[in-house]
């Protein structure tokens, strides 16, 4: 399996940025694909805010495209989402969600982090 572990969330004005980072566990046996950030507000479905796969190709939910920009370094098995001119509607627990592949045997996997809370204040 692939621990994940956000962090980076918080409270900010409206206007305001935040970069949170997350970060995977290494194994030598799995090969992480395509990493993703969720988000879910109170009383909402889950949504896809963006993802990236392993050579760099994103995609971003209209909502944030121009203010959200997802990147990761492969180095250090992290992925980044920097949220620019947040608003009020962004308020949501943000999740990291990571695509694997066994490198020996086994079925395709998804993991998912425990969430990070990102709160925006009008």
């Amino acid at each position: 399996q692939v621990q994940l572990v956000e962090s980076g969330g918080g409270l900010v004005q409206a206007g305001g940025s935040l970069r949170p980072p997350c970060a995977a566990s290494r194994s030598i046996f799995v090969k992480i694909n395509a990493m993703r950030w969720y988000r879910q507000a109170p009383g909402k479905q889950r949504e896809l805010v963006a993802g990236i796969t392993s050579d760099g190709s994103t995609n971003y939910a209209d909502s944030v495209k121009g203010r959200f920009t997802i990147s990761r370094d492969n180095a250090k098995n992290t992925v980044y989402l920097q949220m620019n001119s947040l608003k009020p509607e962004d308020t949501a627990v943000y999740y990291c969600n990571a695509e694997c592949s066994p490198r020996l045997t086994g079925r395709d996997f998804s993991s998912w982090g425990q969430g990070t809370q990102v709160t925006v204040s009008s």
